[in-house]
């Protein structure tokens, strides 16, 4: 069929059952060579490609399958695959043709006939398997004992009970030492679907294994090297020096042209330094995977896209893999918008004193381009860079001032609310600009950046003469503004109220808004910040005072990086979906199997103390119950016994492990301070829930804001594997 694409093409018309019926039936008597028949199939496999229901023709088909010639059984036994399950009462009587298959002399036929029973889950099918598959999995023929190993994870999906009770998984783990290394990828693939359901066996490796899987690598296609490199996450050190021969044999991967499996070597090295001890041989392993990185950005858009979406995760566990390549990431005229905005955020994370005015002149460049939003994020990161590179604050105030004269709406826009943020970063250095912000006062119409003039105003009231005139005039429209800019103009007048508590003209100001806020909002936040500014005002001046213009602390943008427990879970994701959404699978996957960092003696310190254990998401459930009428009838649980809340619980915690005795599990670590990827000082927090600050995943504006720093700092200068 293979050979004849072009010819085939004219079967691709929708045809009726009656006609396919009659010419199957006419093609019995007079077909020596069996082309008649070939040529009815074709027809048919079309129609099923096509869409079109052909599960009438079921009883005519099947009589083709004792046909000697392998092109039509291939059609056949392609029909049955989408079929066969919808006609379990009549399916039992191609099992004697399956069966016969089986030990047919030609190893494609035998493979063909057990992928096909394999597809069809339906118990006579299955009991009818069990044996010839127990025989294929011993075929002397690599081809069928391929085959083989793939119709277990079919089997264990159709009926797990039967497949352990069979022995199929321990014939899996022997086929691992096969000679042949496509039977080993298959075996590793199989393993891997087994053991990454929620139900499946456990599947980790020992290092004998392991090892034997990398020896099998050159050999292997590309397909059977992403299977064995991703089965390498189930190999967990015990020493620093096992992690280090590993690493050393598997960095020649980084050379393969295939992306994927670039990636997937990556992913694989990424995991092995946790556990590493050696320096040198962690620098080593970060220079050698920059280039391949670099490459990966020739392709096409798409591959761009998910190669940066994992180097945004990559840099910010190992800085130093790019820490010299930011032109790399330097936009292109044709570039897409969406690798344009991933190129962008990567340019400020790798953004640092050395070549900080390159970065702002590409940002500069792109703030007159086309698009809003390449624009308004751009605009943005000269803010961010500002107050990321203090030696380069000057040049960015500079840069935003002359984008502001340009008096395009959303870049002035975009501008003041990234100075609101500079004022903060540098308090009393660079307020003379506050003049040229109030001479685009009725520029800003969007809700962050009015928002932002106005907190720029109240903060900074004592030196801006008119500022009671101009929050006058933003303040008549505040029963109608959006509910942050009206927080901002009830703060704001009340720090003016603060400053020149003797003018009669701010009197009559604060108590307008206070008394629209407590009386005409609906809002109960903005409702209980008047009744409490209003209270503070009356009772205790003073008070309000100290609190309304207290110190704010200092802000930074650390704050936008991940949590370094999360981080650590999402790079041994790397390489797939969840690398894109920066999000774990099984938080988006239904019945995804999750990762995390196994603590062993070899694990270094740093990622013990942050690691995070598996937690099982609550996804919605897949059948809806809808409750009757009547109200809902409270159901009493009784409390389970203590003893069997102890079985329970062993029982649970008691897996079956294939490979290695040692069912160790990740547990939490208590963090006591370390120097942080980017080379300054960083505490990780430990929270409940390591992914509520992956909000921001996609570019959203807001998560890219500056957040206050932590005012304690750690006290443990432990550097361990992270590379200053």
């Amino acid at each position: 069929m293979s050979s004849q694409h072009g010819q085939d093409a004219k079967f691709f018309q929708r045809g009726k059952i009656e006609e396919f019926r009659a010419e199957l039936q006419a093609a019995e008597s007079k077909d020596k060579k069996y082309q008649k028949r070939k040529t009815v199939l074709k027809k048919i496999v079309a129609n099923i490609t096509m869409g079109n229901d052909m599960s009438p023709l079921f009883h005519d088909v099947i009589q083709c399958i004792g046909t000697p010639l392998l092109e039509i059984k291939k059609m056949v036994y392609l029909y049955l695959v989408s079929y066969g399950r919808s006609k379990p009462d009549q399916i039992h009587m191609v099992i004697p043709s399956f069966l016969q298959d089986c030990n047919d002399r030609n190893p494609l036929i035998r493979a063909l006939a057990i992928r096909t029973m394999a597809y069809i889950p339906i118990p006579v099918v299955t009991e009818a398997l069990s044996d010839q598959l127990r025989h294929c999995l011993k075929d002397r023929d690599p081809y069928v004992r391929k085959t083989a190993a793939i119709c277990v994870a079919k089997l264990y999906v159709a009926d797990p009970r039967k497949a352990e009770k069979a022995g199929f998984v321990e014939m899996l783990r022997d086929m691992l030492l096969d000679s042949n290394a496509t039977v080993v990828a298959n075996a590793v693939a199989a393993l891997s679907e087994i053991g990454d359901r929620q139900d499946g066996v456990i599947f980790r490796l020992n290092l004998t294994v392991a090892n034997k899987l990398i020896a099998s690598l050159g050999e292997s296609s590309e397909w059977g090297q992403i299977y064995i490199l991703d089965s390498l996450l189930r190999f967990v050190p015990e020493e620093h020096s096992e992690a280090e021969m590993m690493g050393e044999r598997i960095i020649v991967q980084l050379q393969h042209a295939n992306s994927a499996v670039v990636l997937t070597a990556i992913k694989v090295l990424l995991y092995l330094m946790n556990y590493m001890e050696n320096r040198r041989l962690i620098e080593y392993i970060c220079k050698k995977m920059g280039p391949p990185l670099v490459a990966l950005l020739s392709s096409g858009p798409e591959v761009q896209y998910v190669t940066l979406r994992n180097i945004l995760l990559i840099i910010q566990r190992r800085p130093a893999v790019l820490k010299n390549d930011v032109k790399v990431f330097f936009c292109k005229y044709n570039d897409p918008i969406y690798v344009k905005l991933a190129k962008l955020e990567i340019m400020y994370r790798l953004a640092r004193e050395e070549n900080a005015q390159e970065v702002l002149a590409e940002l500069e460049e792109y703030a007159s381009e086309v698009d809003i939003d390449f624009v308004r994020k751009s605009v943005r990161s000269i803010g961010r860079l500002a107050i990321k590179v203090e030696a380069a604050a000057d040049n960015c105030i500079q840069s935003l001032l002359t984008l502001i004269e340009t008096k395009v709406t959303y870049v002035v826009q975009e501008a003041v609310i990234v100075i609101k943020d500079i004022f903060r970063r540098y308090p009393g250095k660079y307020e003379g600009i506050i003049p040229t912000l109030c001479e685009n006062l009725d520029v800003l119409d969007e809700p962050e950046s009015k928002a932002a003039m106005i907190w720029i105003l109240g903060q900074f009231a004592n030196r801006i003469d008119n500022a009671d005139e101009l929050l006058d005039d933003l303040v008549y429209s505040f029963l109608d503004e959006p509910t942050e800019v009206q927080l901002a103009l009830l703060t704001a007048t009340v720090k003016l109220f603060i400053y020149k508590s003797t003018s009669d003209a701010t009197k009559a100001l604060v108590h307008k808004v206070l008394k629209w806020a407590t009386e005409n909002v609906d809002n109960p936040d903005l409702r209980d910040r008047g009744f409490m500014y209003w209270r503070m005002l009356a009772v205790n001046p003073t008070l309000a005072q100290e609190l309304v213009l207290a110190q704010k602390p200092a802000i930074t943008t650390d704050s936008d990086r991940m949590d370094r427990g999360a981080l650590d879970q999402l790079l041994l994701h790397t390489g797939t979906l969840g690398s894109i959404y920066h999000k774990n699978p099984e938080t988006f996957i239904r019945n995804a199997a999750g990762r995390a960092l196994v603590d062993t003696p070899a694990l270094n310190p740093s990622s013990r103390a942050v690691i995070l254990p598996l937690s099982r998401p609550h996804l919605p459930p897949t059948t809806v119950t809808v409750q009757g009428p009547g109200p809902i009838e409270p159901t009493y649980v009784p409390p389970a016994e203590p003893s069997k809340l102890v079985a329970s619980a062993t029982s649970e915690a008691s897996g079956q492990d294939l490979l290695d005795v040692d069912n160790a599990i990740a547990r939490p670590g208590s963090y006591d301070g370390e120097i942080d990827v980017d080379g300054e000082d960083e505490v990780p927090v430990k929270t409940g829930d390591p992914y509520a600050n992956l909000d921001g995943a996609f570019g959203g504006y807001l998560a890219d804001k500056p957040q206050p720093m932590s005012s304690s700092r750690g006290g443990n200068t432990n550097f361990d594997d992270l590379l200053l």
